[in-house]
Protein backbone atom coordinates (compact mmCIF):
# COMPACT_ATOMS: atom_id res chain seq x y z
CA UNK A 1 0.00 0.00 0.00
CA UNK A 2 1.48 3.35 -0.49
CA UNK A 3 0.42 7.07 0.76
CA UNK A 4 1.66 10.48 0.81
CA UNK A 5 2.68 11.90 4.50
CA UNK A 6 2.15 15.29 3.42
CA UNK A 7 -0.64 15.41 0.58
CA UNK A 8 -0.94 18.65 0.77
CA UNK A 9 1.81 19.69 -1.27
CA UNK A 10 0.36 17.97 -3.99
CA UNK A 11 -1.45 20.94 -4.86
CA UNK A 12 1.63 22.83 -5.29
CA UNK A 13 1.24 20.65 -8.63
CA UNK A 14 -1.42 23.00 -9.88
CA UNK A 15 1.32 26.04 -10.39
CA UNK A 16 2.88 23.84 -13.26
CA UNK A 17 0.51 24.70 -15.96
CA UNK A 18 0.92 28.60 -14.91
CA UNK A 19 4.41 28.82 -15.35
CA UNK A 20 4.24 27.38 -19.11
CA UNK A 21 1.97 29.71 -19.44
CA UNK A 22 4.09 32.16 -18.84
CA UNK A 23 6.97 30.83 -20.08
CA UNK A 24 5.39 30.13 -23.37
CA UNK A 25 4.09 34.14 -23.58
CA UNK A 26 7.74 35.20 -22.88
CA UNK A 27 8.93 33.45 -25.64
CA UNK A 28 6.48 34.22 -27.98
CA UNK A 29 7.27 37.75 -26.44
CA UNK A 30 10.62 38.05 -27.00
CA UNK A 31 10.17 36.73 -30.59
CA UNK A 32 7.99 39.53 -31.44
CA UNK A 33 10.19 41.80 -30.44
CA UNK A 34 13.01 40.20 -32.73
CA UNK A 35 10.50 40.06 -35.68
CA UNK A 36 10.38 43.79 -34.66
CA UNK A 37 13.71 44.80 -34.85
CA UNK A 38 14.38 42.71 -38.10
CA UNK A 39 14.91 39.84 -40.27
CA UNK A 40 15.22 36.57 -38.25
CA UNK A 41 17.78 34.94 -40.82
CA UNK A 42 20.06 37.97 -40.26
CA UNK A 43 19.91 38.33 -36.60
CA UNK A 44 21.34 34.56 -35.74
CA UNK A 45 23.80 35.44 -38.22
CA UNK A 46 24.81 38.36 -36.48
CA UNK A 47 24.48 36.13 -33.11
CA UNK A 48 26.08 33.04 -34.66
CA UNK A 49 26.29 32.08 -30.34
CA UNK A 50 22.45 32.50 -29.69
CA UNK A 51 20.98 28.95 -29.02
CA UNK A 52 17.94 27.85 -30.45
CA UNK A 53 16.58 25.22 -28.41
CA UNK A 54 18.71 25.49 -25.30
CA UNK A 55 16.20 27.59 -23.46
CA UNK A 56 13.30 25.57 -24.00
CA UNK A 57 15.57 22.46 -22.82
CA UNK A 58 16.43 24.15 -19.53
CA UNK A 59 13.10 25.77 -19.01
CA UNK A 60 12.10 21.64 -19.36
CA UNK A 61 15.01 20.23 -16.83
CA UNK A 62 13.81 23.24 -14.22
CA UNK A 63 9.67 22.42 -14.82
CA UNK A 64 10.76 18.74 -14.39
CA UNK A 65 13.02 19.24 -11.14
CA UNK A 66 10.01 21.10 -9.81
CA UNK A 67 7.87 18.27 -10.33
CA UNK A 68 9.86 15.49 -8.19
CA UNK A 69 10.50 18.03 -5.33
CA UNK A 70 6.67 18.64 -4.92
CA UNK A 71 6.71 14.80 -4.82
CA UNK A 72 9.03 14.70 -2.65
CA UNK A 73 7.65 16.98 -0.48
CA UNK A 74 4.73 15.00 -0.26
CA UNK A 75 6.72 12.16 0.77
CA UNK A 76 5.62 8.51 -0.59
CA UNK A 77 5.54 6.29 1.99
CA UNK A 78 5.22 2.11 0.91
CA UNK A 79 3.56 0.01 3.38
CA UNK A 80 6.33 -2.40 4.65
CA UNK A 81 4.64 -4.00 7.53
CA UNK A 82 1.46 -5.81 7.01
CA UNK A 83 -0.39 -7.21 10.37
CA UNK A 84 -3.43 -7.70 11.88
CA UNK A 85 -4.94 -6.85 14.86
CA UNK A 86 -7.69 -7.19 16.78
CA UNK A 87 -11.03 -4.43 16.93
CA UNK A 88 -14.38 -4.04 18.67
CA UNK A 89 -16.69 -2.03 16.53
CA UNK A 90 -20.03 -2.73 14.72
CA UNK A 91 -20.73 -3.18 11.04
CA UNK A 92 -22.23 0.11 9.04
CA UNK A 93 -23.81 0.13 6.01
CA UNK A 94 -25.06 3.34 4.71
CA UNK A 95 -27.20 2.92 1.47
CA UNK A 96 -27.50 6.21 -0.74
CA UNK A 97 -29.86 7.13 -3.27
CA UNK A 98 -28.81 8.33 -6.26
CA UNK A 99 -31.81 9.13 -8.20
CA UNK A 100 -32.22 12.26 -10.03
CA UNK A 101 -34.57 13.75 -7.17
CA UNK A 102 -31.65 13.94 -4.99
CA UNK A 103 -29.71 16.77 -7.10
CA UNK A 104 -33.08 19.12 -5.85
CA UNK A 105 -31.54 21.52 -3.87
CA UNK A 106 -34.15 21.90 -1.00
CA UNK A 107 -31.10 21.38 0.87
CA UNK A 108 -27.99 22.83 0.27
CA UNK A 109 -25.70 22.55 -1.80
CA UNK A 110 -28.48 19.87 -2.72
CA UNK A 111 -29.54 16.56 -1.78
CA UNK A 112 -26.84 14.52 -3.18
CA UNK A 113 -23.50 16.80 -1.93
CA UNK A 114 -25.15 16.79 1.55
CA UNK A 115 -25.82 13.62 1.79
CA UNK A 116 -22.02 13.07 0.66
CA UNK A 117 -20.66 15.76 3.18
CA UNK A 118 -22.54 14.82 5.98
CA UNK A 119 -21.08 11.18 5.47
CA UNK A 120 -17.61 12.54 4.93
CA UNK A 121 -17.94 13.79 8.49
CA UNK A 122 -19.34 10.57 10.04
CA UNK A 123 -16.15 8.79 8.40
CA UNK A 124 -13.88 11.00 10.26
CA UNK A 125 -15.17 10.04 13.75
CA UNK A 126 -15.60 6.48 13.28
CA UNK A 127 -12.32 4.55 15.19
CA UNK A 128 -13.37 1.02 14.85
CA UNK A 129 -15.83 0.54 12.98
CA UNK A 130 -16.27 -1.12 9.54
CA UNK A 131 -18.03 0.90 6.34
CA UNK A 132 -19.52 -0.50 3.57
CA UNK A 133 -21.38 2.20 1.04
CA UNK A 134 -24.03 1.37 -1.31
CA UNK A 135 -25.79 3.16 -4.07
CA UNK A 136 -29.35 2.60 -5.37
CA UNK A 137 -32.01 4.39 -7.72
CA UNK A 138 -34.49 1.76 -10.23
CA UNK A 139 -31.81 -1.17 -8.84
CA UNK A 140 -29.10 -1.10 -5.95
CA UNK A 141 -25.27 -1.96 -6.34
CA UNK A 142 -23.04 -2.72 -4.00
CA UNK A 143 -20.39 0.62 -3.79
CA UNK A 144 -17.68 -0.61 -1.11
CA UNK A 145 -18.10 -3.64 0.72
CA UNK A 146 -17.46 -3.48 4.59
CA UNK A 147 -14.01 -1.88 5.20
CA UNK A 148 -11.91 -0.57 8.39
CA UNK A 149 -9.94 1.20 5.57
CA UNK A 150 -11.62 4.80 6.13
CA UNK A 151 -9.50 6.36 3.26
CA UNK A 152 -11.13 4.06 0.89
CA UNK A 153 -14.11 4.77 1.66
CA UNK A 154 -13.77 8.50 1.51
CA UNK A 155 -12.45 7.74 -1.77
CA UNK A 156 -15.33 5.44 -3.13
CA UNK A 157 -17.80 8.43 -1.46
CA UNK A 158 -16.36 11.21 -3.82
CA UNK A 159 -17.06 9.47 -7.28
CA UNK A 160 -20.64 9.01 -6.22
CA UNK A 161 -23.15 10.91 -8.40
CA UNK A 162 -26.94 10.62 -9.81
CA UNK A 163 -25.33 8.81 -12.80
CA UNK A 164 -23.93 6.11 -11.64
CA UNK A 165 -26.92 4.10 -12.04
CA UNK A 166 -28.84 4.22 -15.39
CA UNK A 167 -31.87 2.86 -14.32
CA UNK A 168 -33.99 5.73 -12.06
CA UNK A 169 -36.36 4.91 -9.32
CA UNK A 170 -36.21 4.61 -5.62
CA UNK A 171 -36.07 0.98 -4.68
CA UNK A 172 -35.00 1.26 -1.20
CA UNK A 173 -36.49 -2.31 -0.83
CA UNK A 174 -33.36 -3.73 -3.13
CA UNK A 175 -30.74 -1.36 -1.05
CA UNK A 176 -32.22 -3.56 2.54
CA UNK A 177 -31.91 -6.68 0.35
CA UNK A 178 -28.25 -6.33 -1.29
CA UNK A 179 -27.16 -4.86 2.26
CA UNK A 180 -27.98 -7.91 4.27
CA UNK A 181 -26.10 -9.99 1.56
CA UNK A 182 -22.97 -7.60 2.17
CA UNK A 183 -22.99 -7.99 6.00
CA UNK A 184 -20.87 -10.70 7.19
CA UNK A 185 -20.94 -12.99 9.99
CA UNK A 186 -24.33 -15.01 11.16
CA UNK A 187 -24.75 -13.06 14.52
CA UNK A 188 -28.06 -11.08 15.16
CA UNK A 189 -26.02 -7.89 16.37
CA UNK A 190 -23.66 -5.68 15.79
CA UNK A 191 -25.33 -4.17 12.60
CA UNK A 192 -26.16 -0.94 10.86
CA UNK A 193 -28.32 -0.31 7.69
CA UNK A 194 -28.50 3.78 8.00
CA UNK A 195 -30.68 4.50 4.31
CA UNK A 196 -30.54 7.95 3.37
CA UNK A 197 -33.24 8.81 0.75
CA UNK A 198 -36.12 11.49 0.01
CA UNK A 199 -38.07 8.26 -0.06
CA UNK A 200 -39.76 9.23 -2.91
CA UNK A 201 -41.38 6.55 -5.16
CA UNK A 202 -40.02 3.69 -3.67
CA UNK A 203 -41.18 0.81 -5.93
CA UNK A 204 -41.03 -2.18 -4.21
CA UNK A 205 -42.16 -3.56 -0.83
CA UNK A 206 -39.33 -1.77 1.15
CA UNK A 207 -41.20 -2.74 4.66
CA UNK A 208 -41.20 -6.24 4.08
CA UNK A 209 -37.70 -6.10 3.38
CA UNK A 210 -37.28 -4.23 6.69
CA UNK A 211 -38.77 -6.55 8.58
CA UNK A 212 -36.51 -9.17 7.34
CA UNK A 213 -33.69 -7.32 8.16
CA UNK A 214 -35.05 -6.37 11.30
CA UNK A 215 -35.79 -10.37 12.63
CA UNK A 216 -31.72 -10.62 11.62
CA UNK A 217 -30.67 -8.40 13.79
CA UNK A 218 -30.25 -5.42 11.46
CA UNK A 219 -31.03 -2.26 12.68
CA UNK A 220 -32.11 0.28 10.41
CA UNK A 221 -32.07 3.92 10.39
CA UNK A 222 -33.73 6.75 7.88
CA UNK A 223 -32.59 10.00 7.38
CA UNK A 224 -35.06 12.09 5.12
CA UNK A 225 -33.24 14.68 2.08
CA UNK A 226 -35.34 17.08 1.10
CA UNK A 227 -38.60 19.10 2.62
CA UNK A 228 -42.30 17.86 2.26
CA UNK A 229 -43.08 21.16 0.54
CA UNK A 230 -40.82 20.05 -2.80
CA UNK A 231 -38.03 21.37 -5.14
CA UNK A 232 -37.69 21.06 -8.76
CA UNK A 233 -34.98 19.28 -10.21
CA UNK A 234 -32.33 21.95 -11.60
CA UNK A 235 -30.47 20.84 -15.05
CA UNK A 236 -26.78 21.95 -15.18
CA UNK A 237 -24.71 22.05 -18.61
CA UNK A 238 -21.06 22.88 -18.08
CA UNK A 239 -21.67 23.68 -14.36
CA UNK A 240 -24.41 26.48 -15.64
CA UNK A 241 -27.98 26.07 -14.90
CA UNK A 242 -30.06 25.75 -18.39
CA UNK A 243 -33.58 25.10 -16.52
CA UNK A 244 -35.28 22.36 -14.93
CA UNK A 245 -36.35 18.56 -15.08
CA UNK A 246 -39.68 18.36 -16.71
CA UNK A 247 -41.78 15.52 -17.35
CA UNK A 248 -43.07 14.38 -20.85
CA UNK A 249 -46.09 16.52 -20.62
CA UNK A 250 -43.47 19.66 -20.33
CA UNK A 251 -44.01 20.63 -16.83
CA UNK A 252 -41.98 21.08 -14.35
CA UNK A 253 -41.02 18.05 -11.72
CA UNK A 254 -41.28 19.00 -8.19
CA UNK A 255 -39.66 16.21 -5.86
CA UNK A 256 -41.22 15.85 -2.49
CA UNK A 257 -39.80 13.92 0.92
CA UNK A 258 -41.99 11.11 1.78
CA UNK A 259 -41.60 10.99 5.58
CA UNK A 260 -44.08 8.36 5.92
CA UNK A 261 -42.44 5.84 4.16
CA UNK A 262 -38.51 6.16 5.47
CA UNK A 263 -40.63 6.62 8.91
CA UNK A 264 -42.42 3.15 7.94
CA UNK A 265 -38.83 1.39 7.51
CA UNK A 266 -37.36 3.01 10.34
CA UNK A 267 -39.71 1.83 12.99
CA UNK A 268 -39.76 -1.69 11.17
CA UNK A 269 -36.27 -1.80 11.24
CA UNK A 270 -35.81 -0.92 14.85
CA UNK A 271 -34.17 2.48 14.55
CA UNK A 272 -34.77 6.11 13.99
CA UNK A 273 -36.09 8.29 11.24
CA UNK A 274 -34.29 11.29 11.06
CA UNK A 275 -35.15 14.77 8.88
CA UNK A 276 -31.92 16.02 7.26
CA UNK A 277 -31.17 19.82 7.75
CA UNK A 278 -28.54 22.34 6.60
CA UNK A 279 -27.06 21.89 9.91
CA UNK A 280 -26.21 18.07 8.39
CA UNK A 281 -26.02 16.77 12.15
CA UNK A 282 -28.36 14.17 11.15
CA UNK A 283 -25.57 11.49 11.17
CA UNK A 284 -24.11 12.47 14.43
CA UNK A 285 -27.64 11.41 15.64
CA UNK A 286 -26.85 8.03 14.27
CA UNK A 287 -23.51 7.54 15.45
CA UNK A 288 -24.56 8.35 18.99
CA UNK A 289 -26.93 5.21 18.46
CA UNK A 290 -24.28 2.94 16.73
CA UNK A 291 -21.93 4.19 20.07
CA UNK A 292 -24.46 2.79 22.35
CA UNK A 293 -24.57 -0.54 20.81
CA UNK A 294 -22.73 -3.49 21.96
CA UNK A 295 -19.48 -3.96 19.69
CA UNK A 296 -18.64 -7.34 18.47
CA UNK A 297 -14.20 -8.18 17.59
CA UNK A 298 -12.75 -8.47 14.52
CA UNK A 299 -9.61 -9.09 13.00
CA UNK A 300 -8.58 -6.30 10.41
CA UNK A 301 -4.95 -6.20 8.80
CA UNK A 302 -3.24 -2.61 7.83
CA UNK A 303 -0.13 -2.29 7.41
CA UNK A 304 1.65 -0.59 10.93
CA UNK A 305 4.89 0.41 9.08
CA UNK A 306 5.70 2.65 6.08
CA UNK A 307 8.95 3.60 4.68
CA UNK A 308 9.43 6.79 3.20
CA UNK A 309 10.90 7.32 -0.59
CA UNK A 310 10.98 11.15 -0.52
CA UNK A 311 14.85 10.90 -0.90
CA UNK A 312 14.17 9.71 -4.55
CA UNK A 313 12.33 11.89 -5.90
CA UNK A 314 14.35 14.41 -3.97
CA UNK A 315 17.83 12.91 -5.65
CA UNK A 316 16.24 12.73 -8.90
CA UNK A 317 15.18 16.93 -8.92
CA UNK A 318 18.63 17.62 -7.82
CA UNK A 319 20.15 15.88 -10.81
CA UNK A 320 18.27 17.45 -12.96
CA UNK A 321 19.23 21.37 -11.23
CA UNK A 322 22.75 19.76 -11.75
CA UNK A 323 22.29 19.20 -15.54
CA UNK A 324 20.48 22.54 -16.16
CA UNK A 325 23.40 24.58 -14.16
CA UNK A 326 25.69 22.75 -16.65
CA UNK A 327 24.08 24.19 -19.92
CA UNK A 328 25.37 27.30 -20.41
CA UNK A 329 23.21 29.86 -22.00
CA UNK A 330 25.32 29.94 -25.12
CA UNK A 331 26.12 27.86 -28.06
CA UNK A 332 28.81 25.37 -27.26
CA UNK A 333 31.05 25.76 -30.62
CA UNK A 334 32.32 21.85 -29.77
CA UNK A 335 28.48 20.61 -29.32
CA UNK A 336 27.57 22.97 -32.35
CA UNK A 337 30.07 21.00 -35.18
CA UNK A 338 27.69 17.28 -33.66
CA UNK A 339 24.37 19.77 -34.48
CA UNK A 340 22.55 18.25 -31.25
CA UNK A 341 20.28 21.48 -30.95
CA UNK A 342 19.41 21.14 -35.17
CA UNK A 343 20.53 24.04 -36.40
CA UNK A 344 18.87 25.17 -38.90
CA UNK A 345 20.73 27.59 -40.45
CA UNK A 346 23.58 25.27 -41.63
Amino acid sequence: MIRFANIEFLYALLLIPMFVLIYWYAMRKKKKALIDFGDLNLISRLIPDSPKYKYAVKFLLLITALVFTIFGLANLQVGSKLEEIKREGVDIIIAIDVSNSMKAEDIKPNRLESTKQAISRLIDKLQNDRIGLIVFAGDAYLQLPLTPDYSAAKLFLSSIDTDIIPIQGTAIGSAIRLAMKSFVGSEKKYKVLVVISDGENHEDDAISEAKNAAEQGVIIHTIGMGSPMGAPIPVYQNNVQVGFRKDREGNIVVTKLDESALQQIASTGNGKYIRATNQQNELELVLQEISAMEKKEYAAKIFTDYEDRFQYFLAIALLLLVIEFFISDRKNKWLSKWNLFGDANK
